[in-house]
């Protein structure tokens, strides 16, 4: 079992490092990954969008390029347990997700995924085991076509200073940055 260049172990281990604690959804995060991965034309270039803002993104940043900082990774969150990987030009790609119906014969799995117990009544190990034994088997695919306007790679453009606070902004914002607009998620 691998991911990636990464044996089982290794990612288990990436995944402590990485995300801080050893997240079941990060573990199950990394069969989806992979599971795309194959499933990708060979040398294609690719973009990746998940669908949760939970553990899954971390997994495609850990086994792929694609990352929120270089753009090749967006999230969307719907609140599905699901990853695409597509081919940049085209928006041809591959959806994964974790299918409910599949995931029935694992009951700790289940129980975990649909936040049946209490997390101080799960049994981490079963669960754990769990996920490694089930891997790919509770999963789904799909051909998919990202949206035209989701492949467009957001340039910044030209840089100003903001006349209110004096700091750096993108001056496709508008005649002041959007902190001073009152998009800021500060309390003034």
């Amino acid at each position: 079992m691998k991911f990636g260049s990464y044996s089982y172990d290794e990612y288990i281990h990436l995944v402590k490092s990485f995300h801080g604690n050893l997240a079941p959804g990060l573990i199950i995060g990394g069969f989806i990954v992979e599971t795309a991965l194959k499933n990708l034309p060979e040398g294609e270039f690719f973009d990746a969008v998940c669908e949760t803002s939970v553990c899954l993104p971390d997994a495609v940043q850990l086994l792929t390029p694609c990352t929120i900082g270089n753009g090749w990774l967006k999230v969307f969150d719907l609140g599905r347990f699901a990853v695409t990987l597509y081919e940049k030009e085209s928006g041809k790609g591959i959806r994964v997700y974790l299918d409910t119906e599949k995931l029935k014969s694992w009951p700790e799995f289940h129980a975990w995924f649909f936040k049946l117990k209490p997390k101080r009544e799960q049994d981490l190990e079963t669960l754990l085991n769990q996920i490694k034994e089930a891997g790919a088997s509770v999963l789904s695919m799909q051909e998919v076509r990202v949206k035209p306007e989701i492949t467009v790679k957001r340039r910044l453009g030209s840089t100003a200073v903001c006349p209110q606070c004096g700091e750096a902004y993108p001056l496709r914002d508008g005649a002041s940055c959007l902190a001073c607009q009152g998009k800021s998620p500060y309390v003034s």
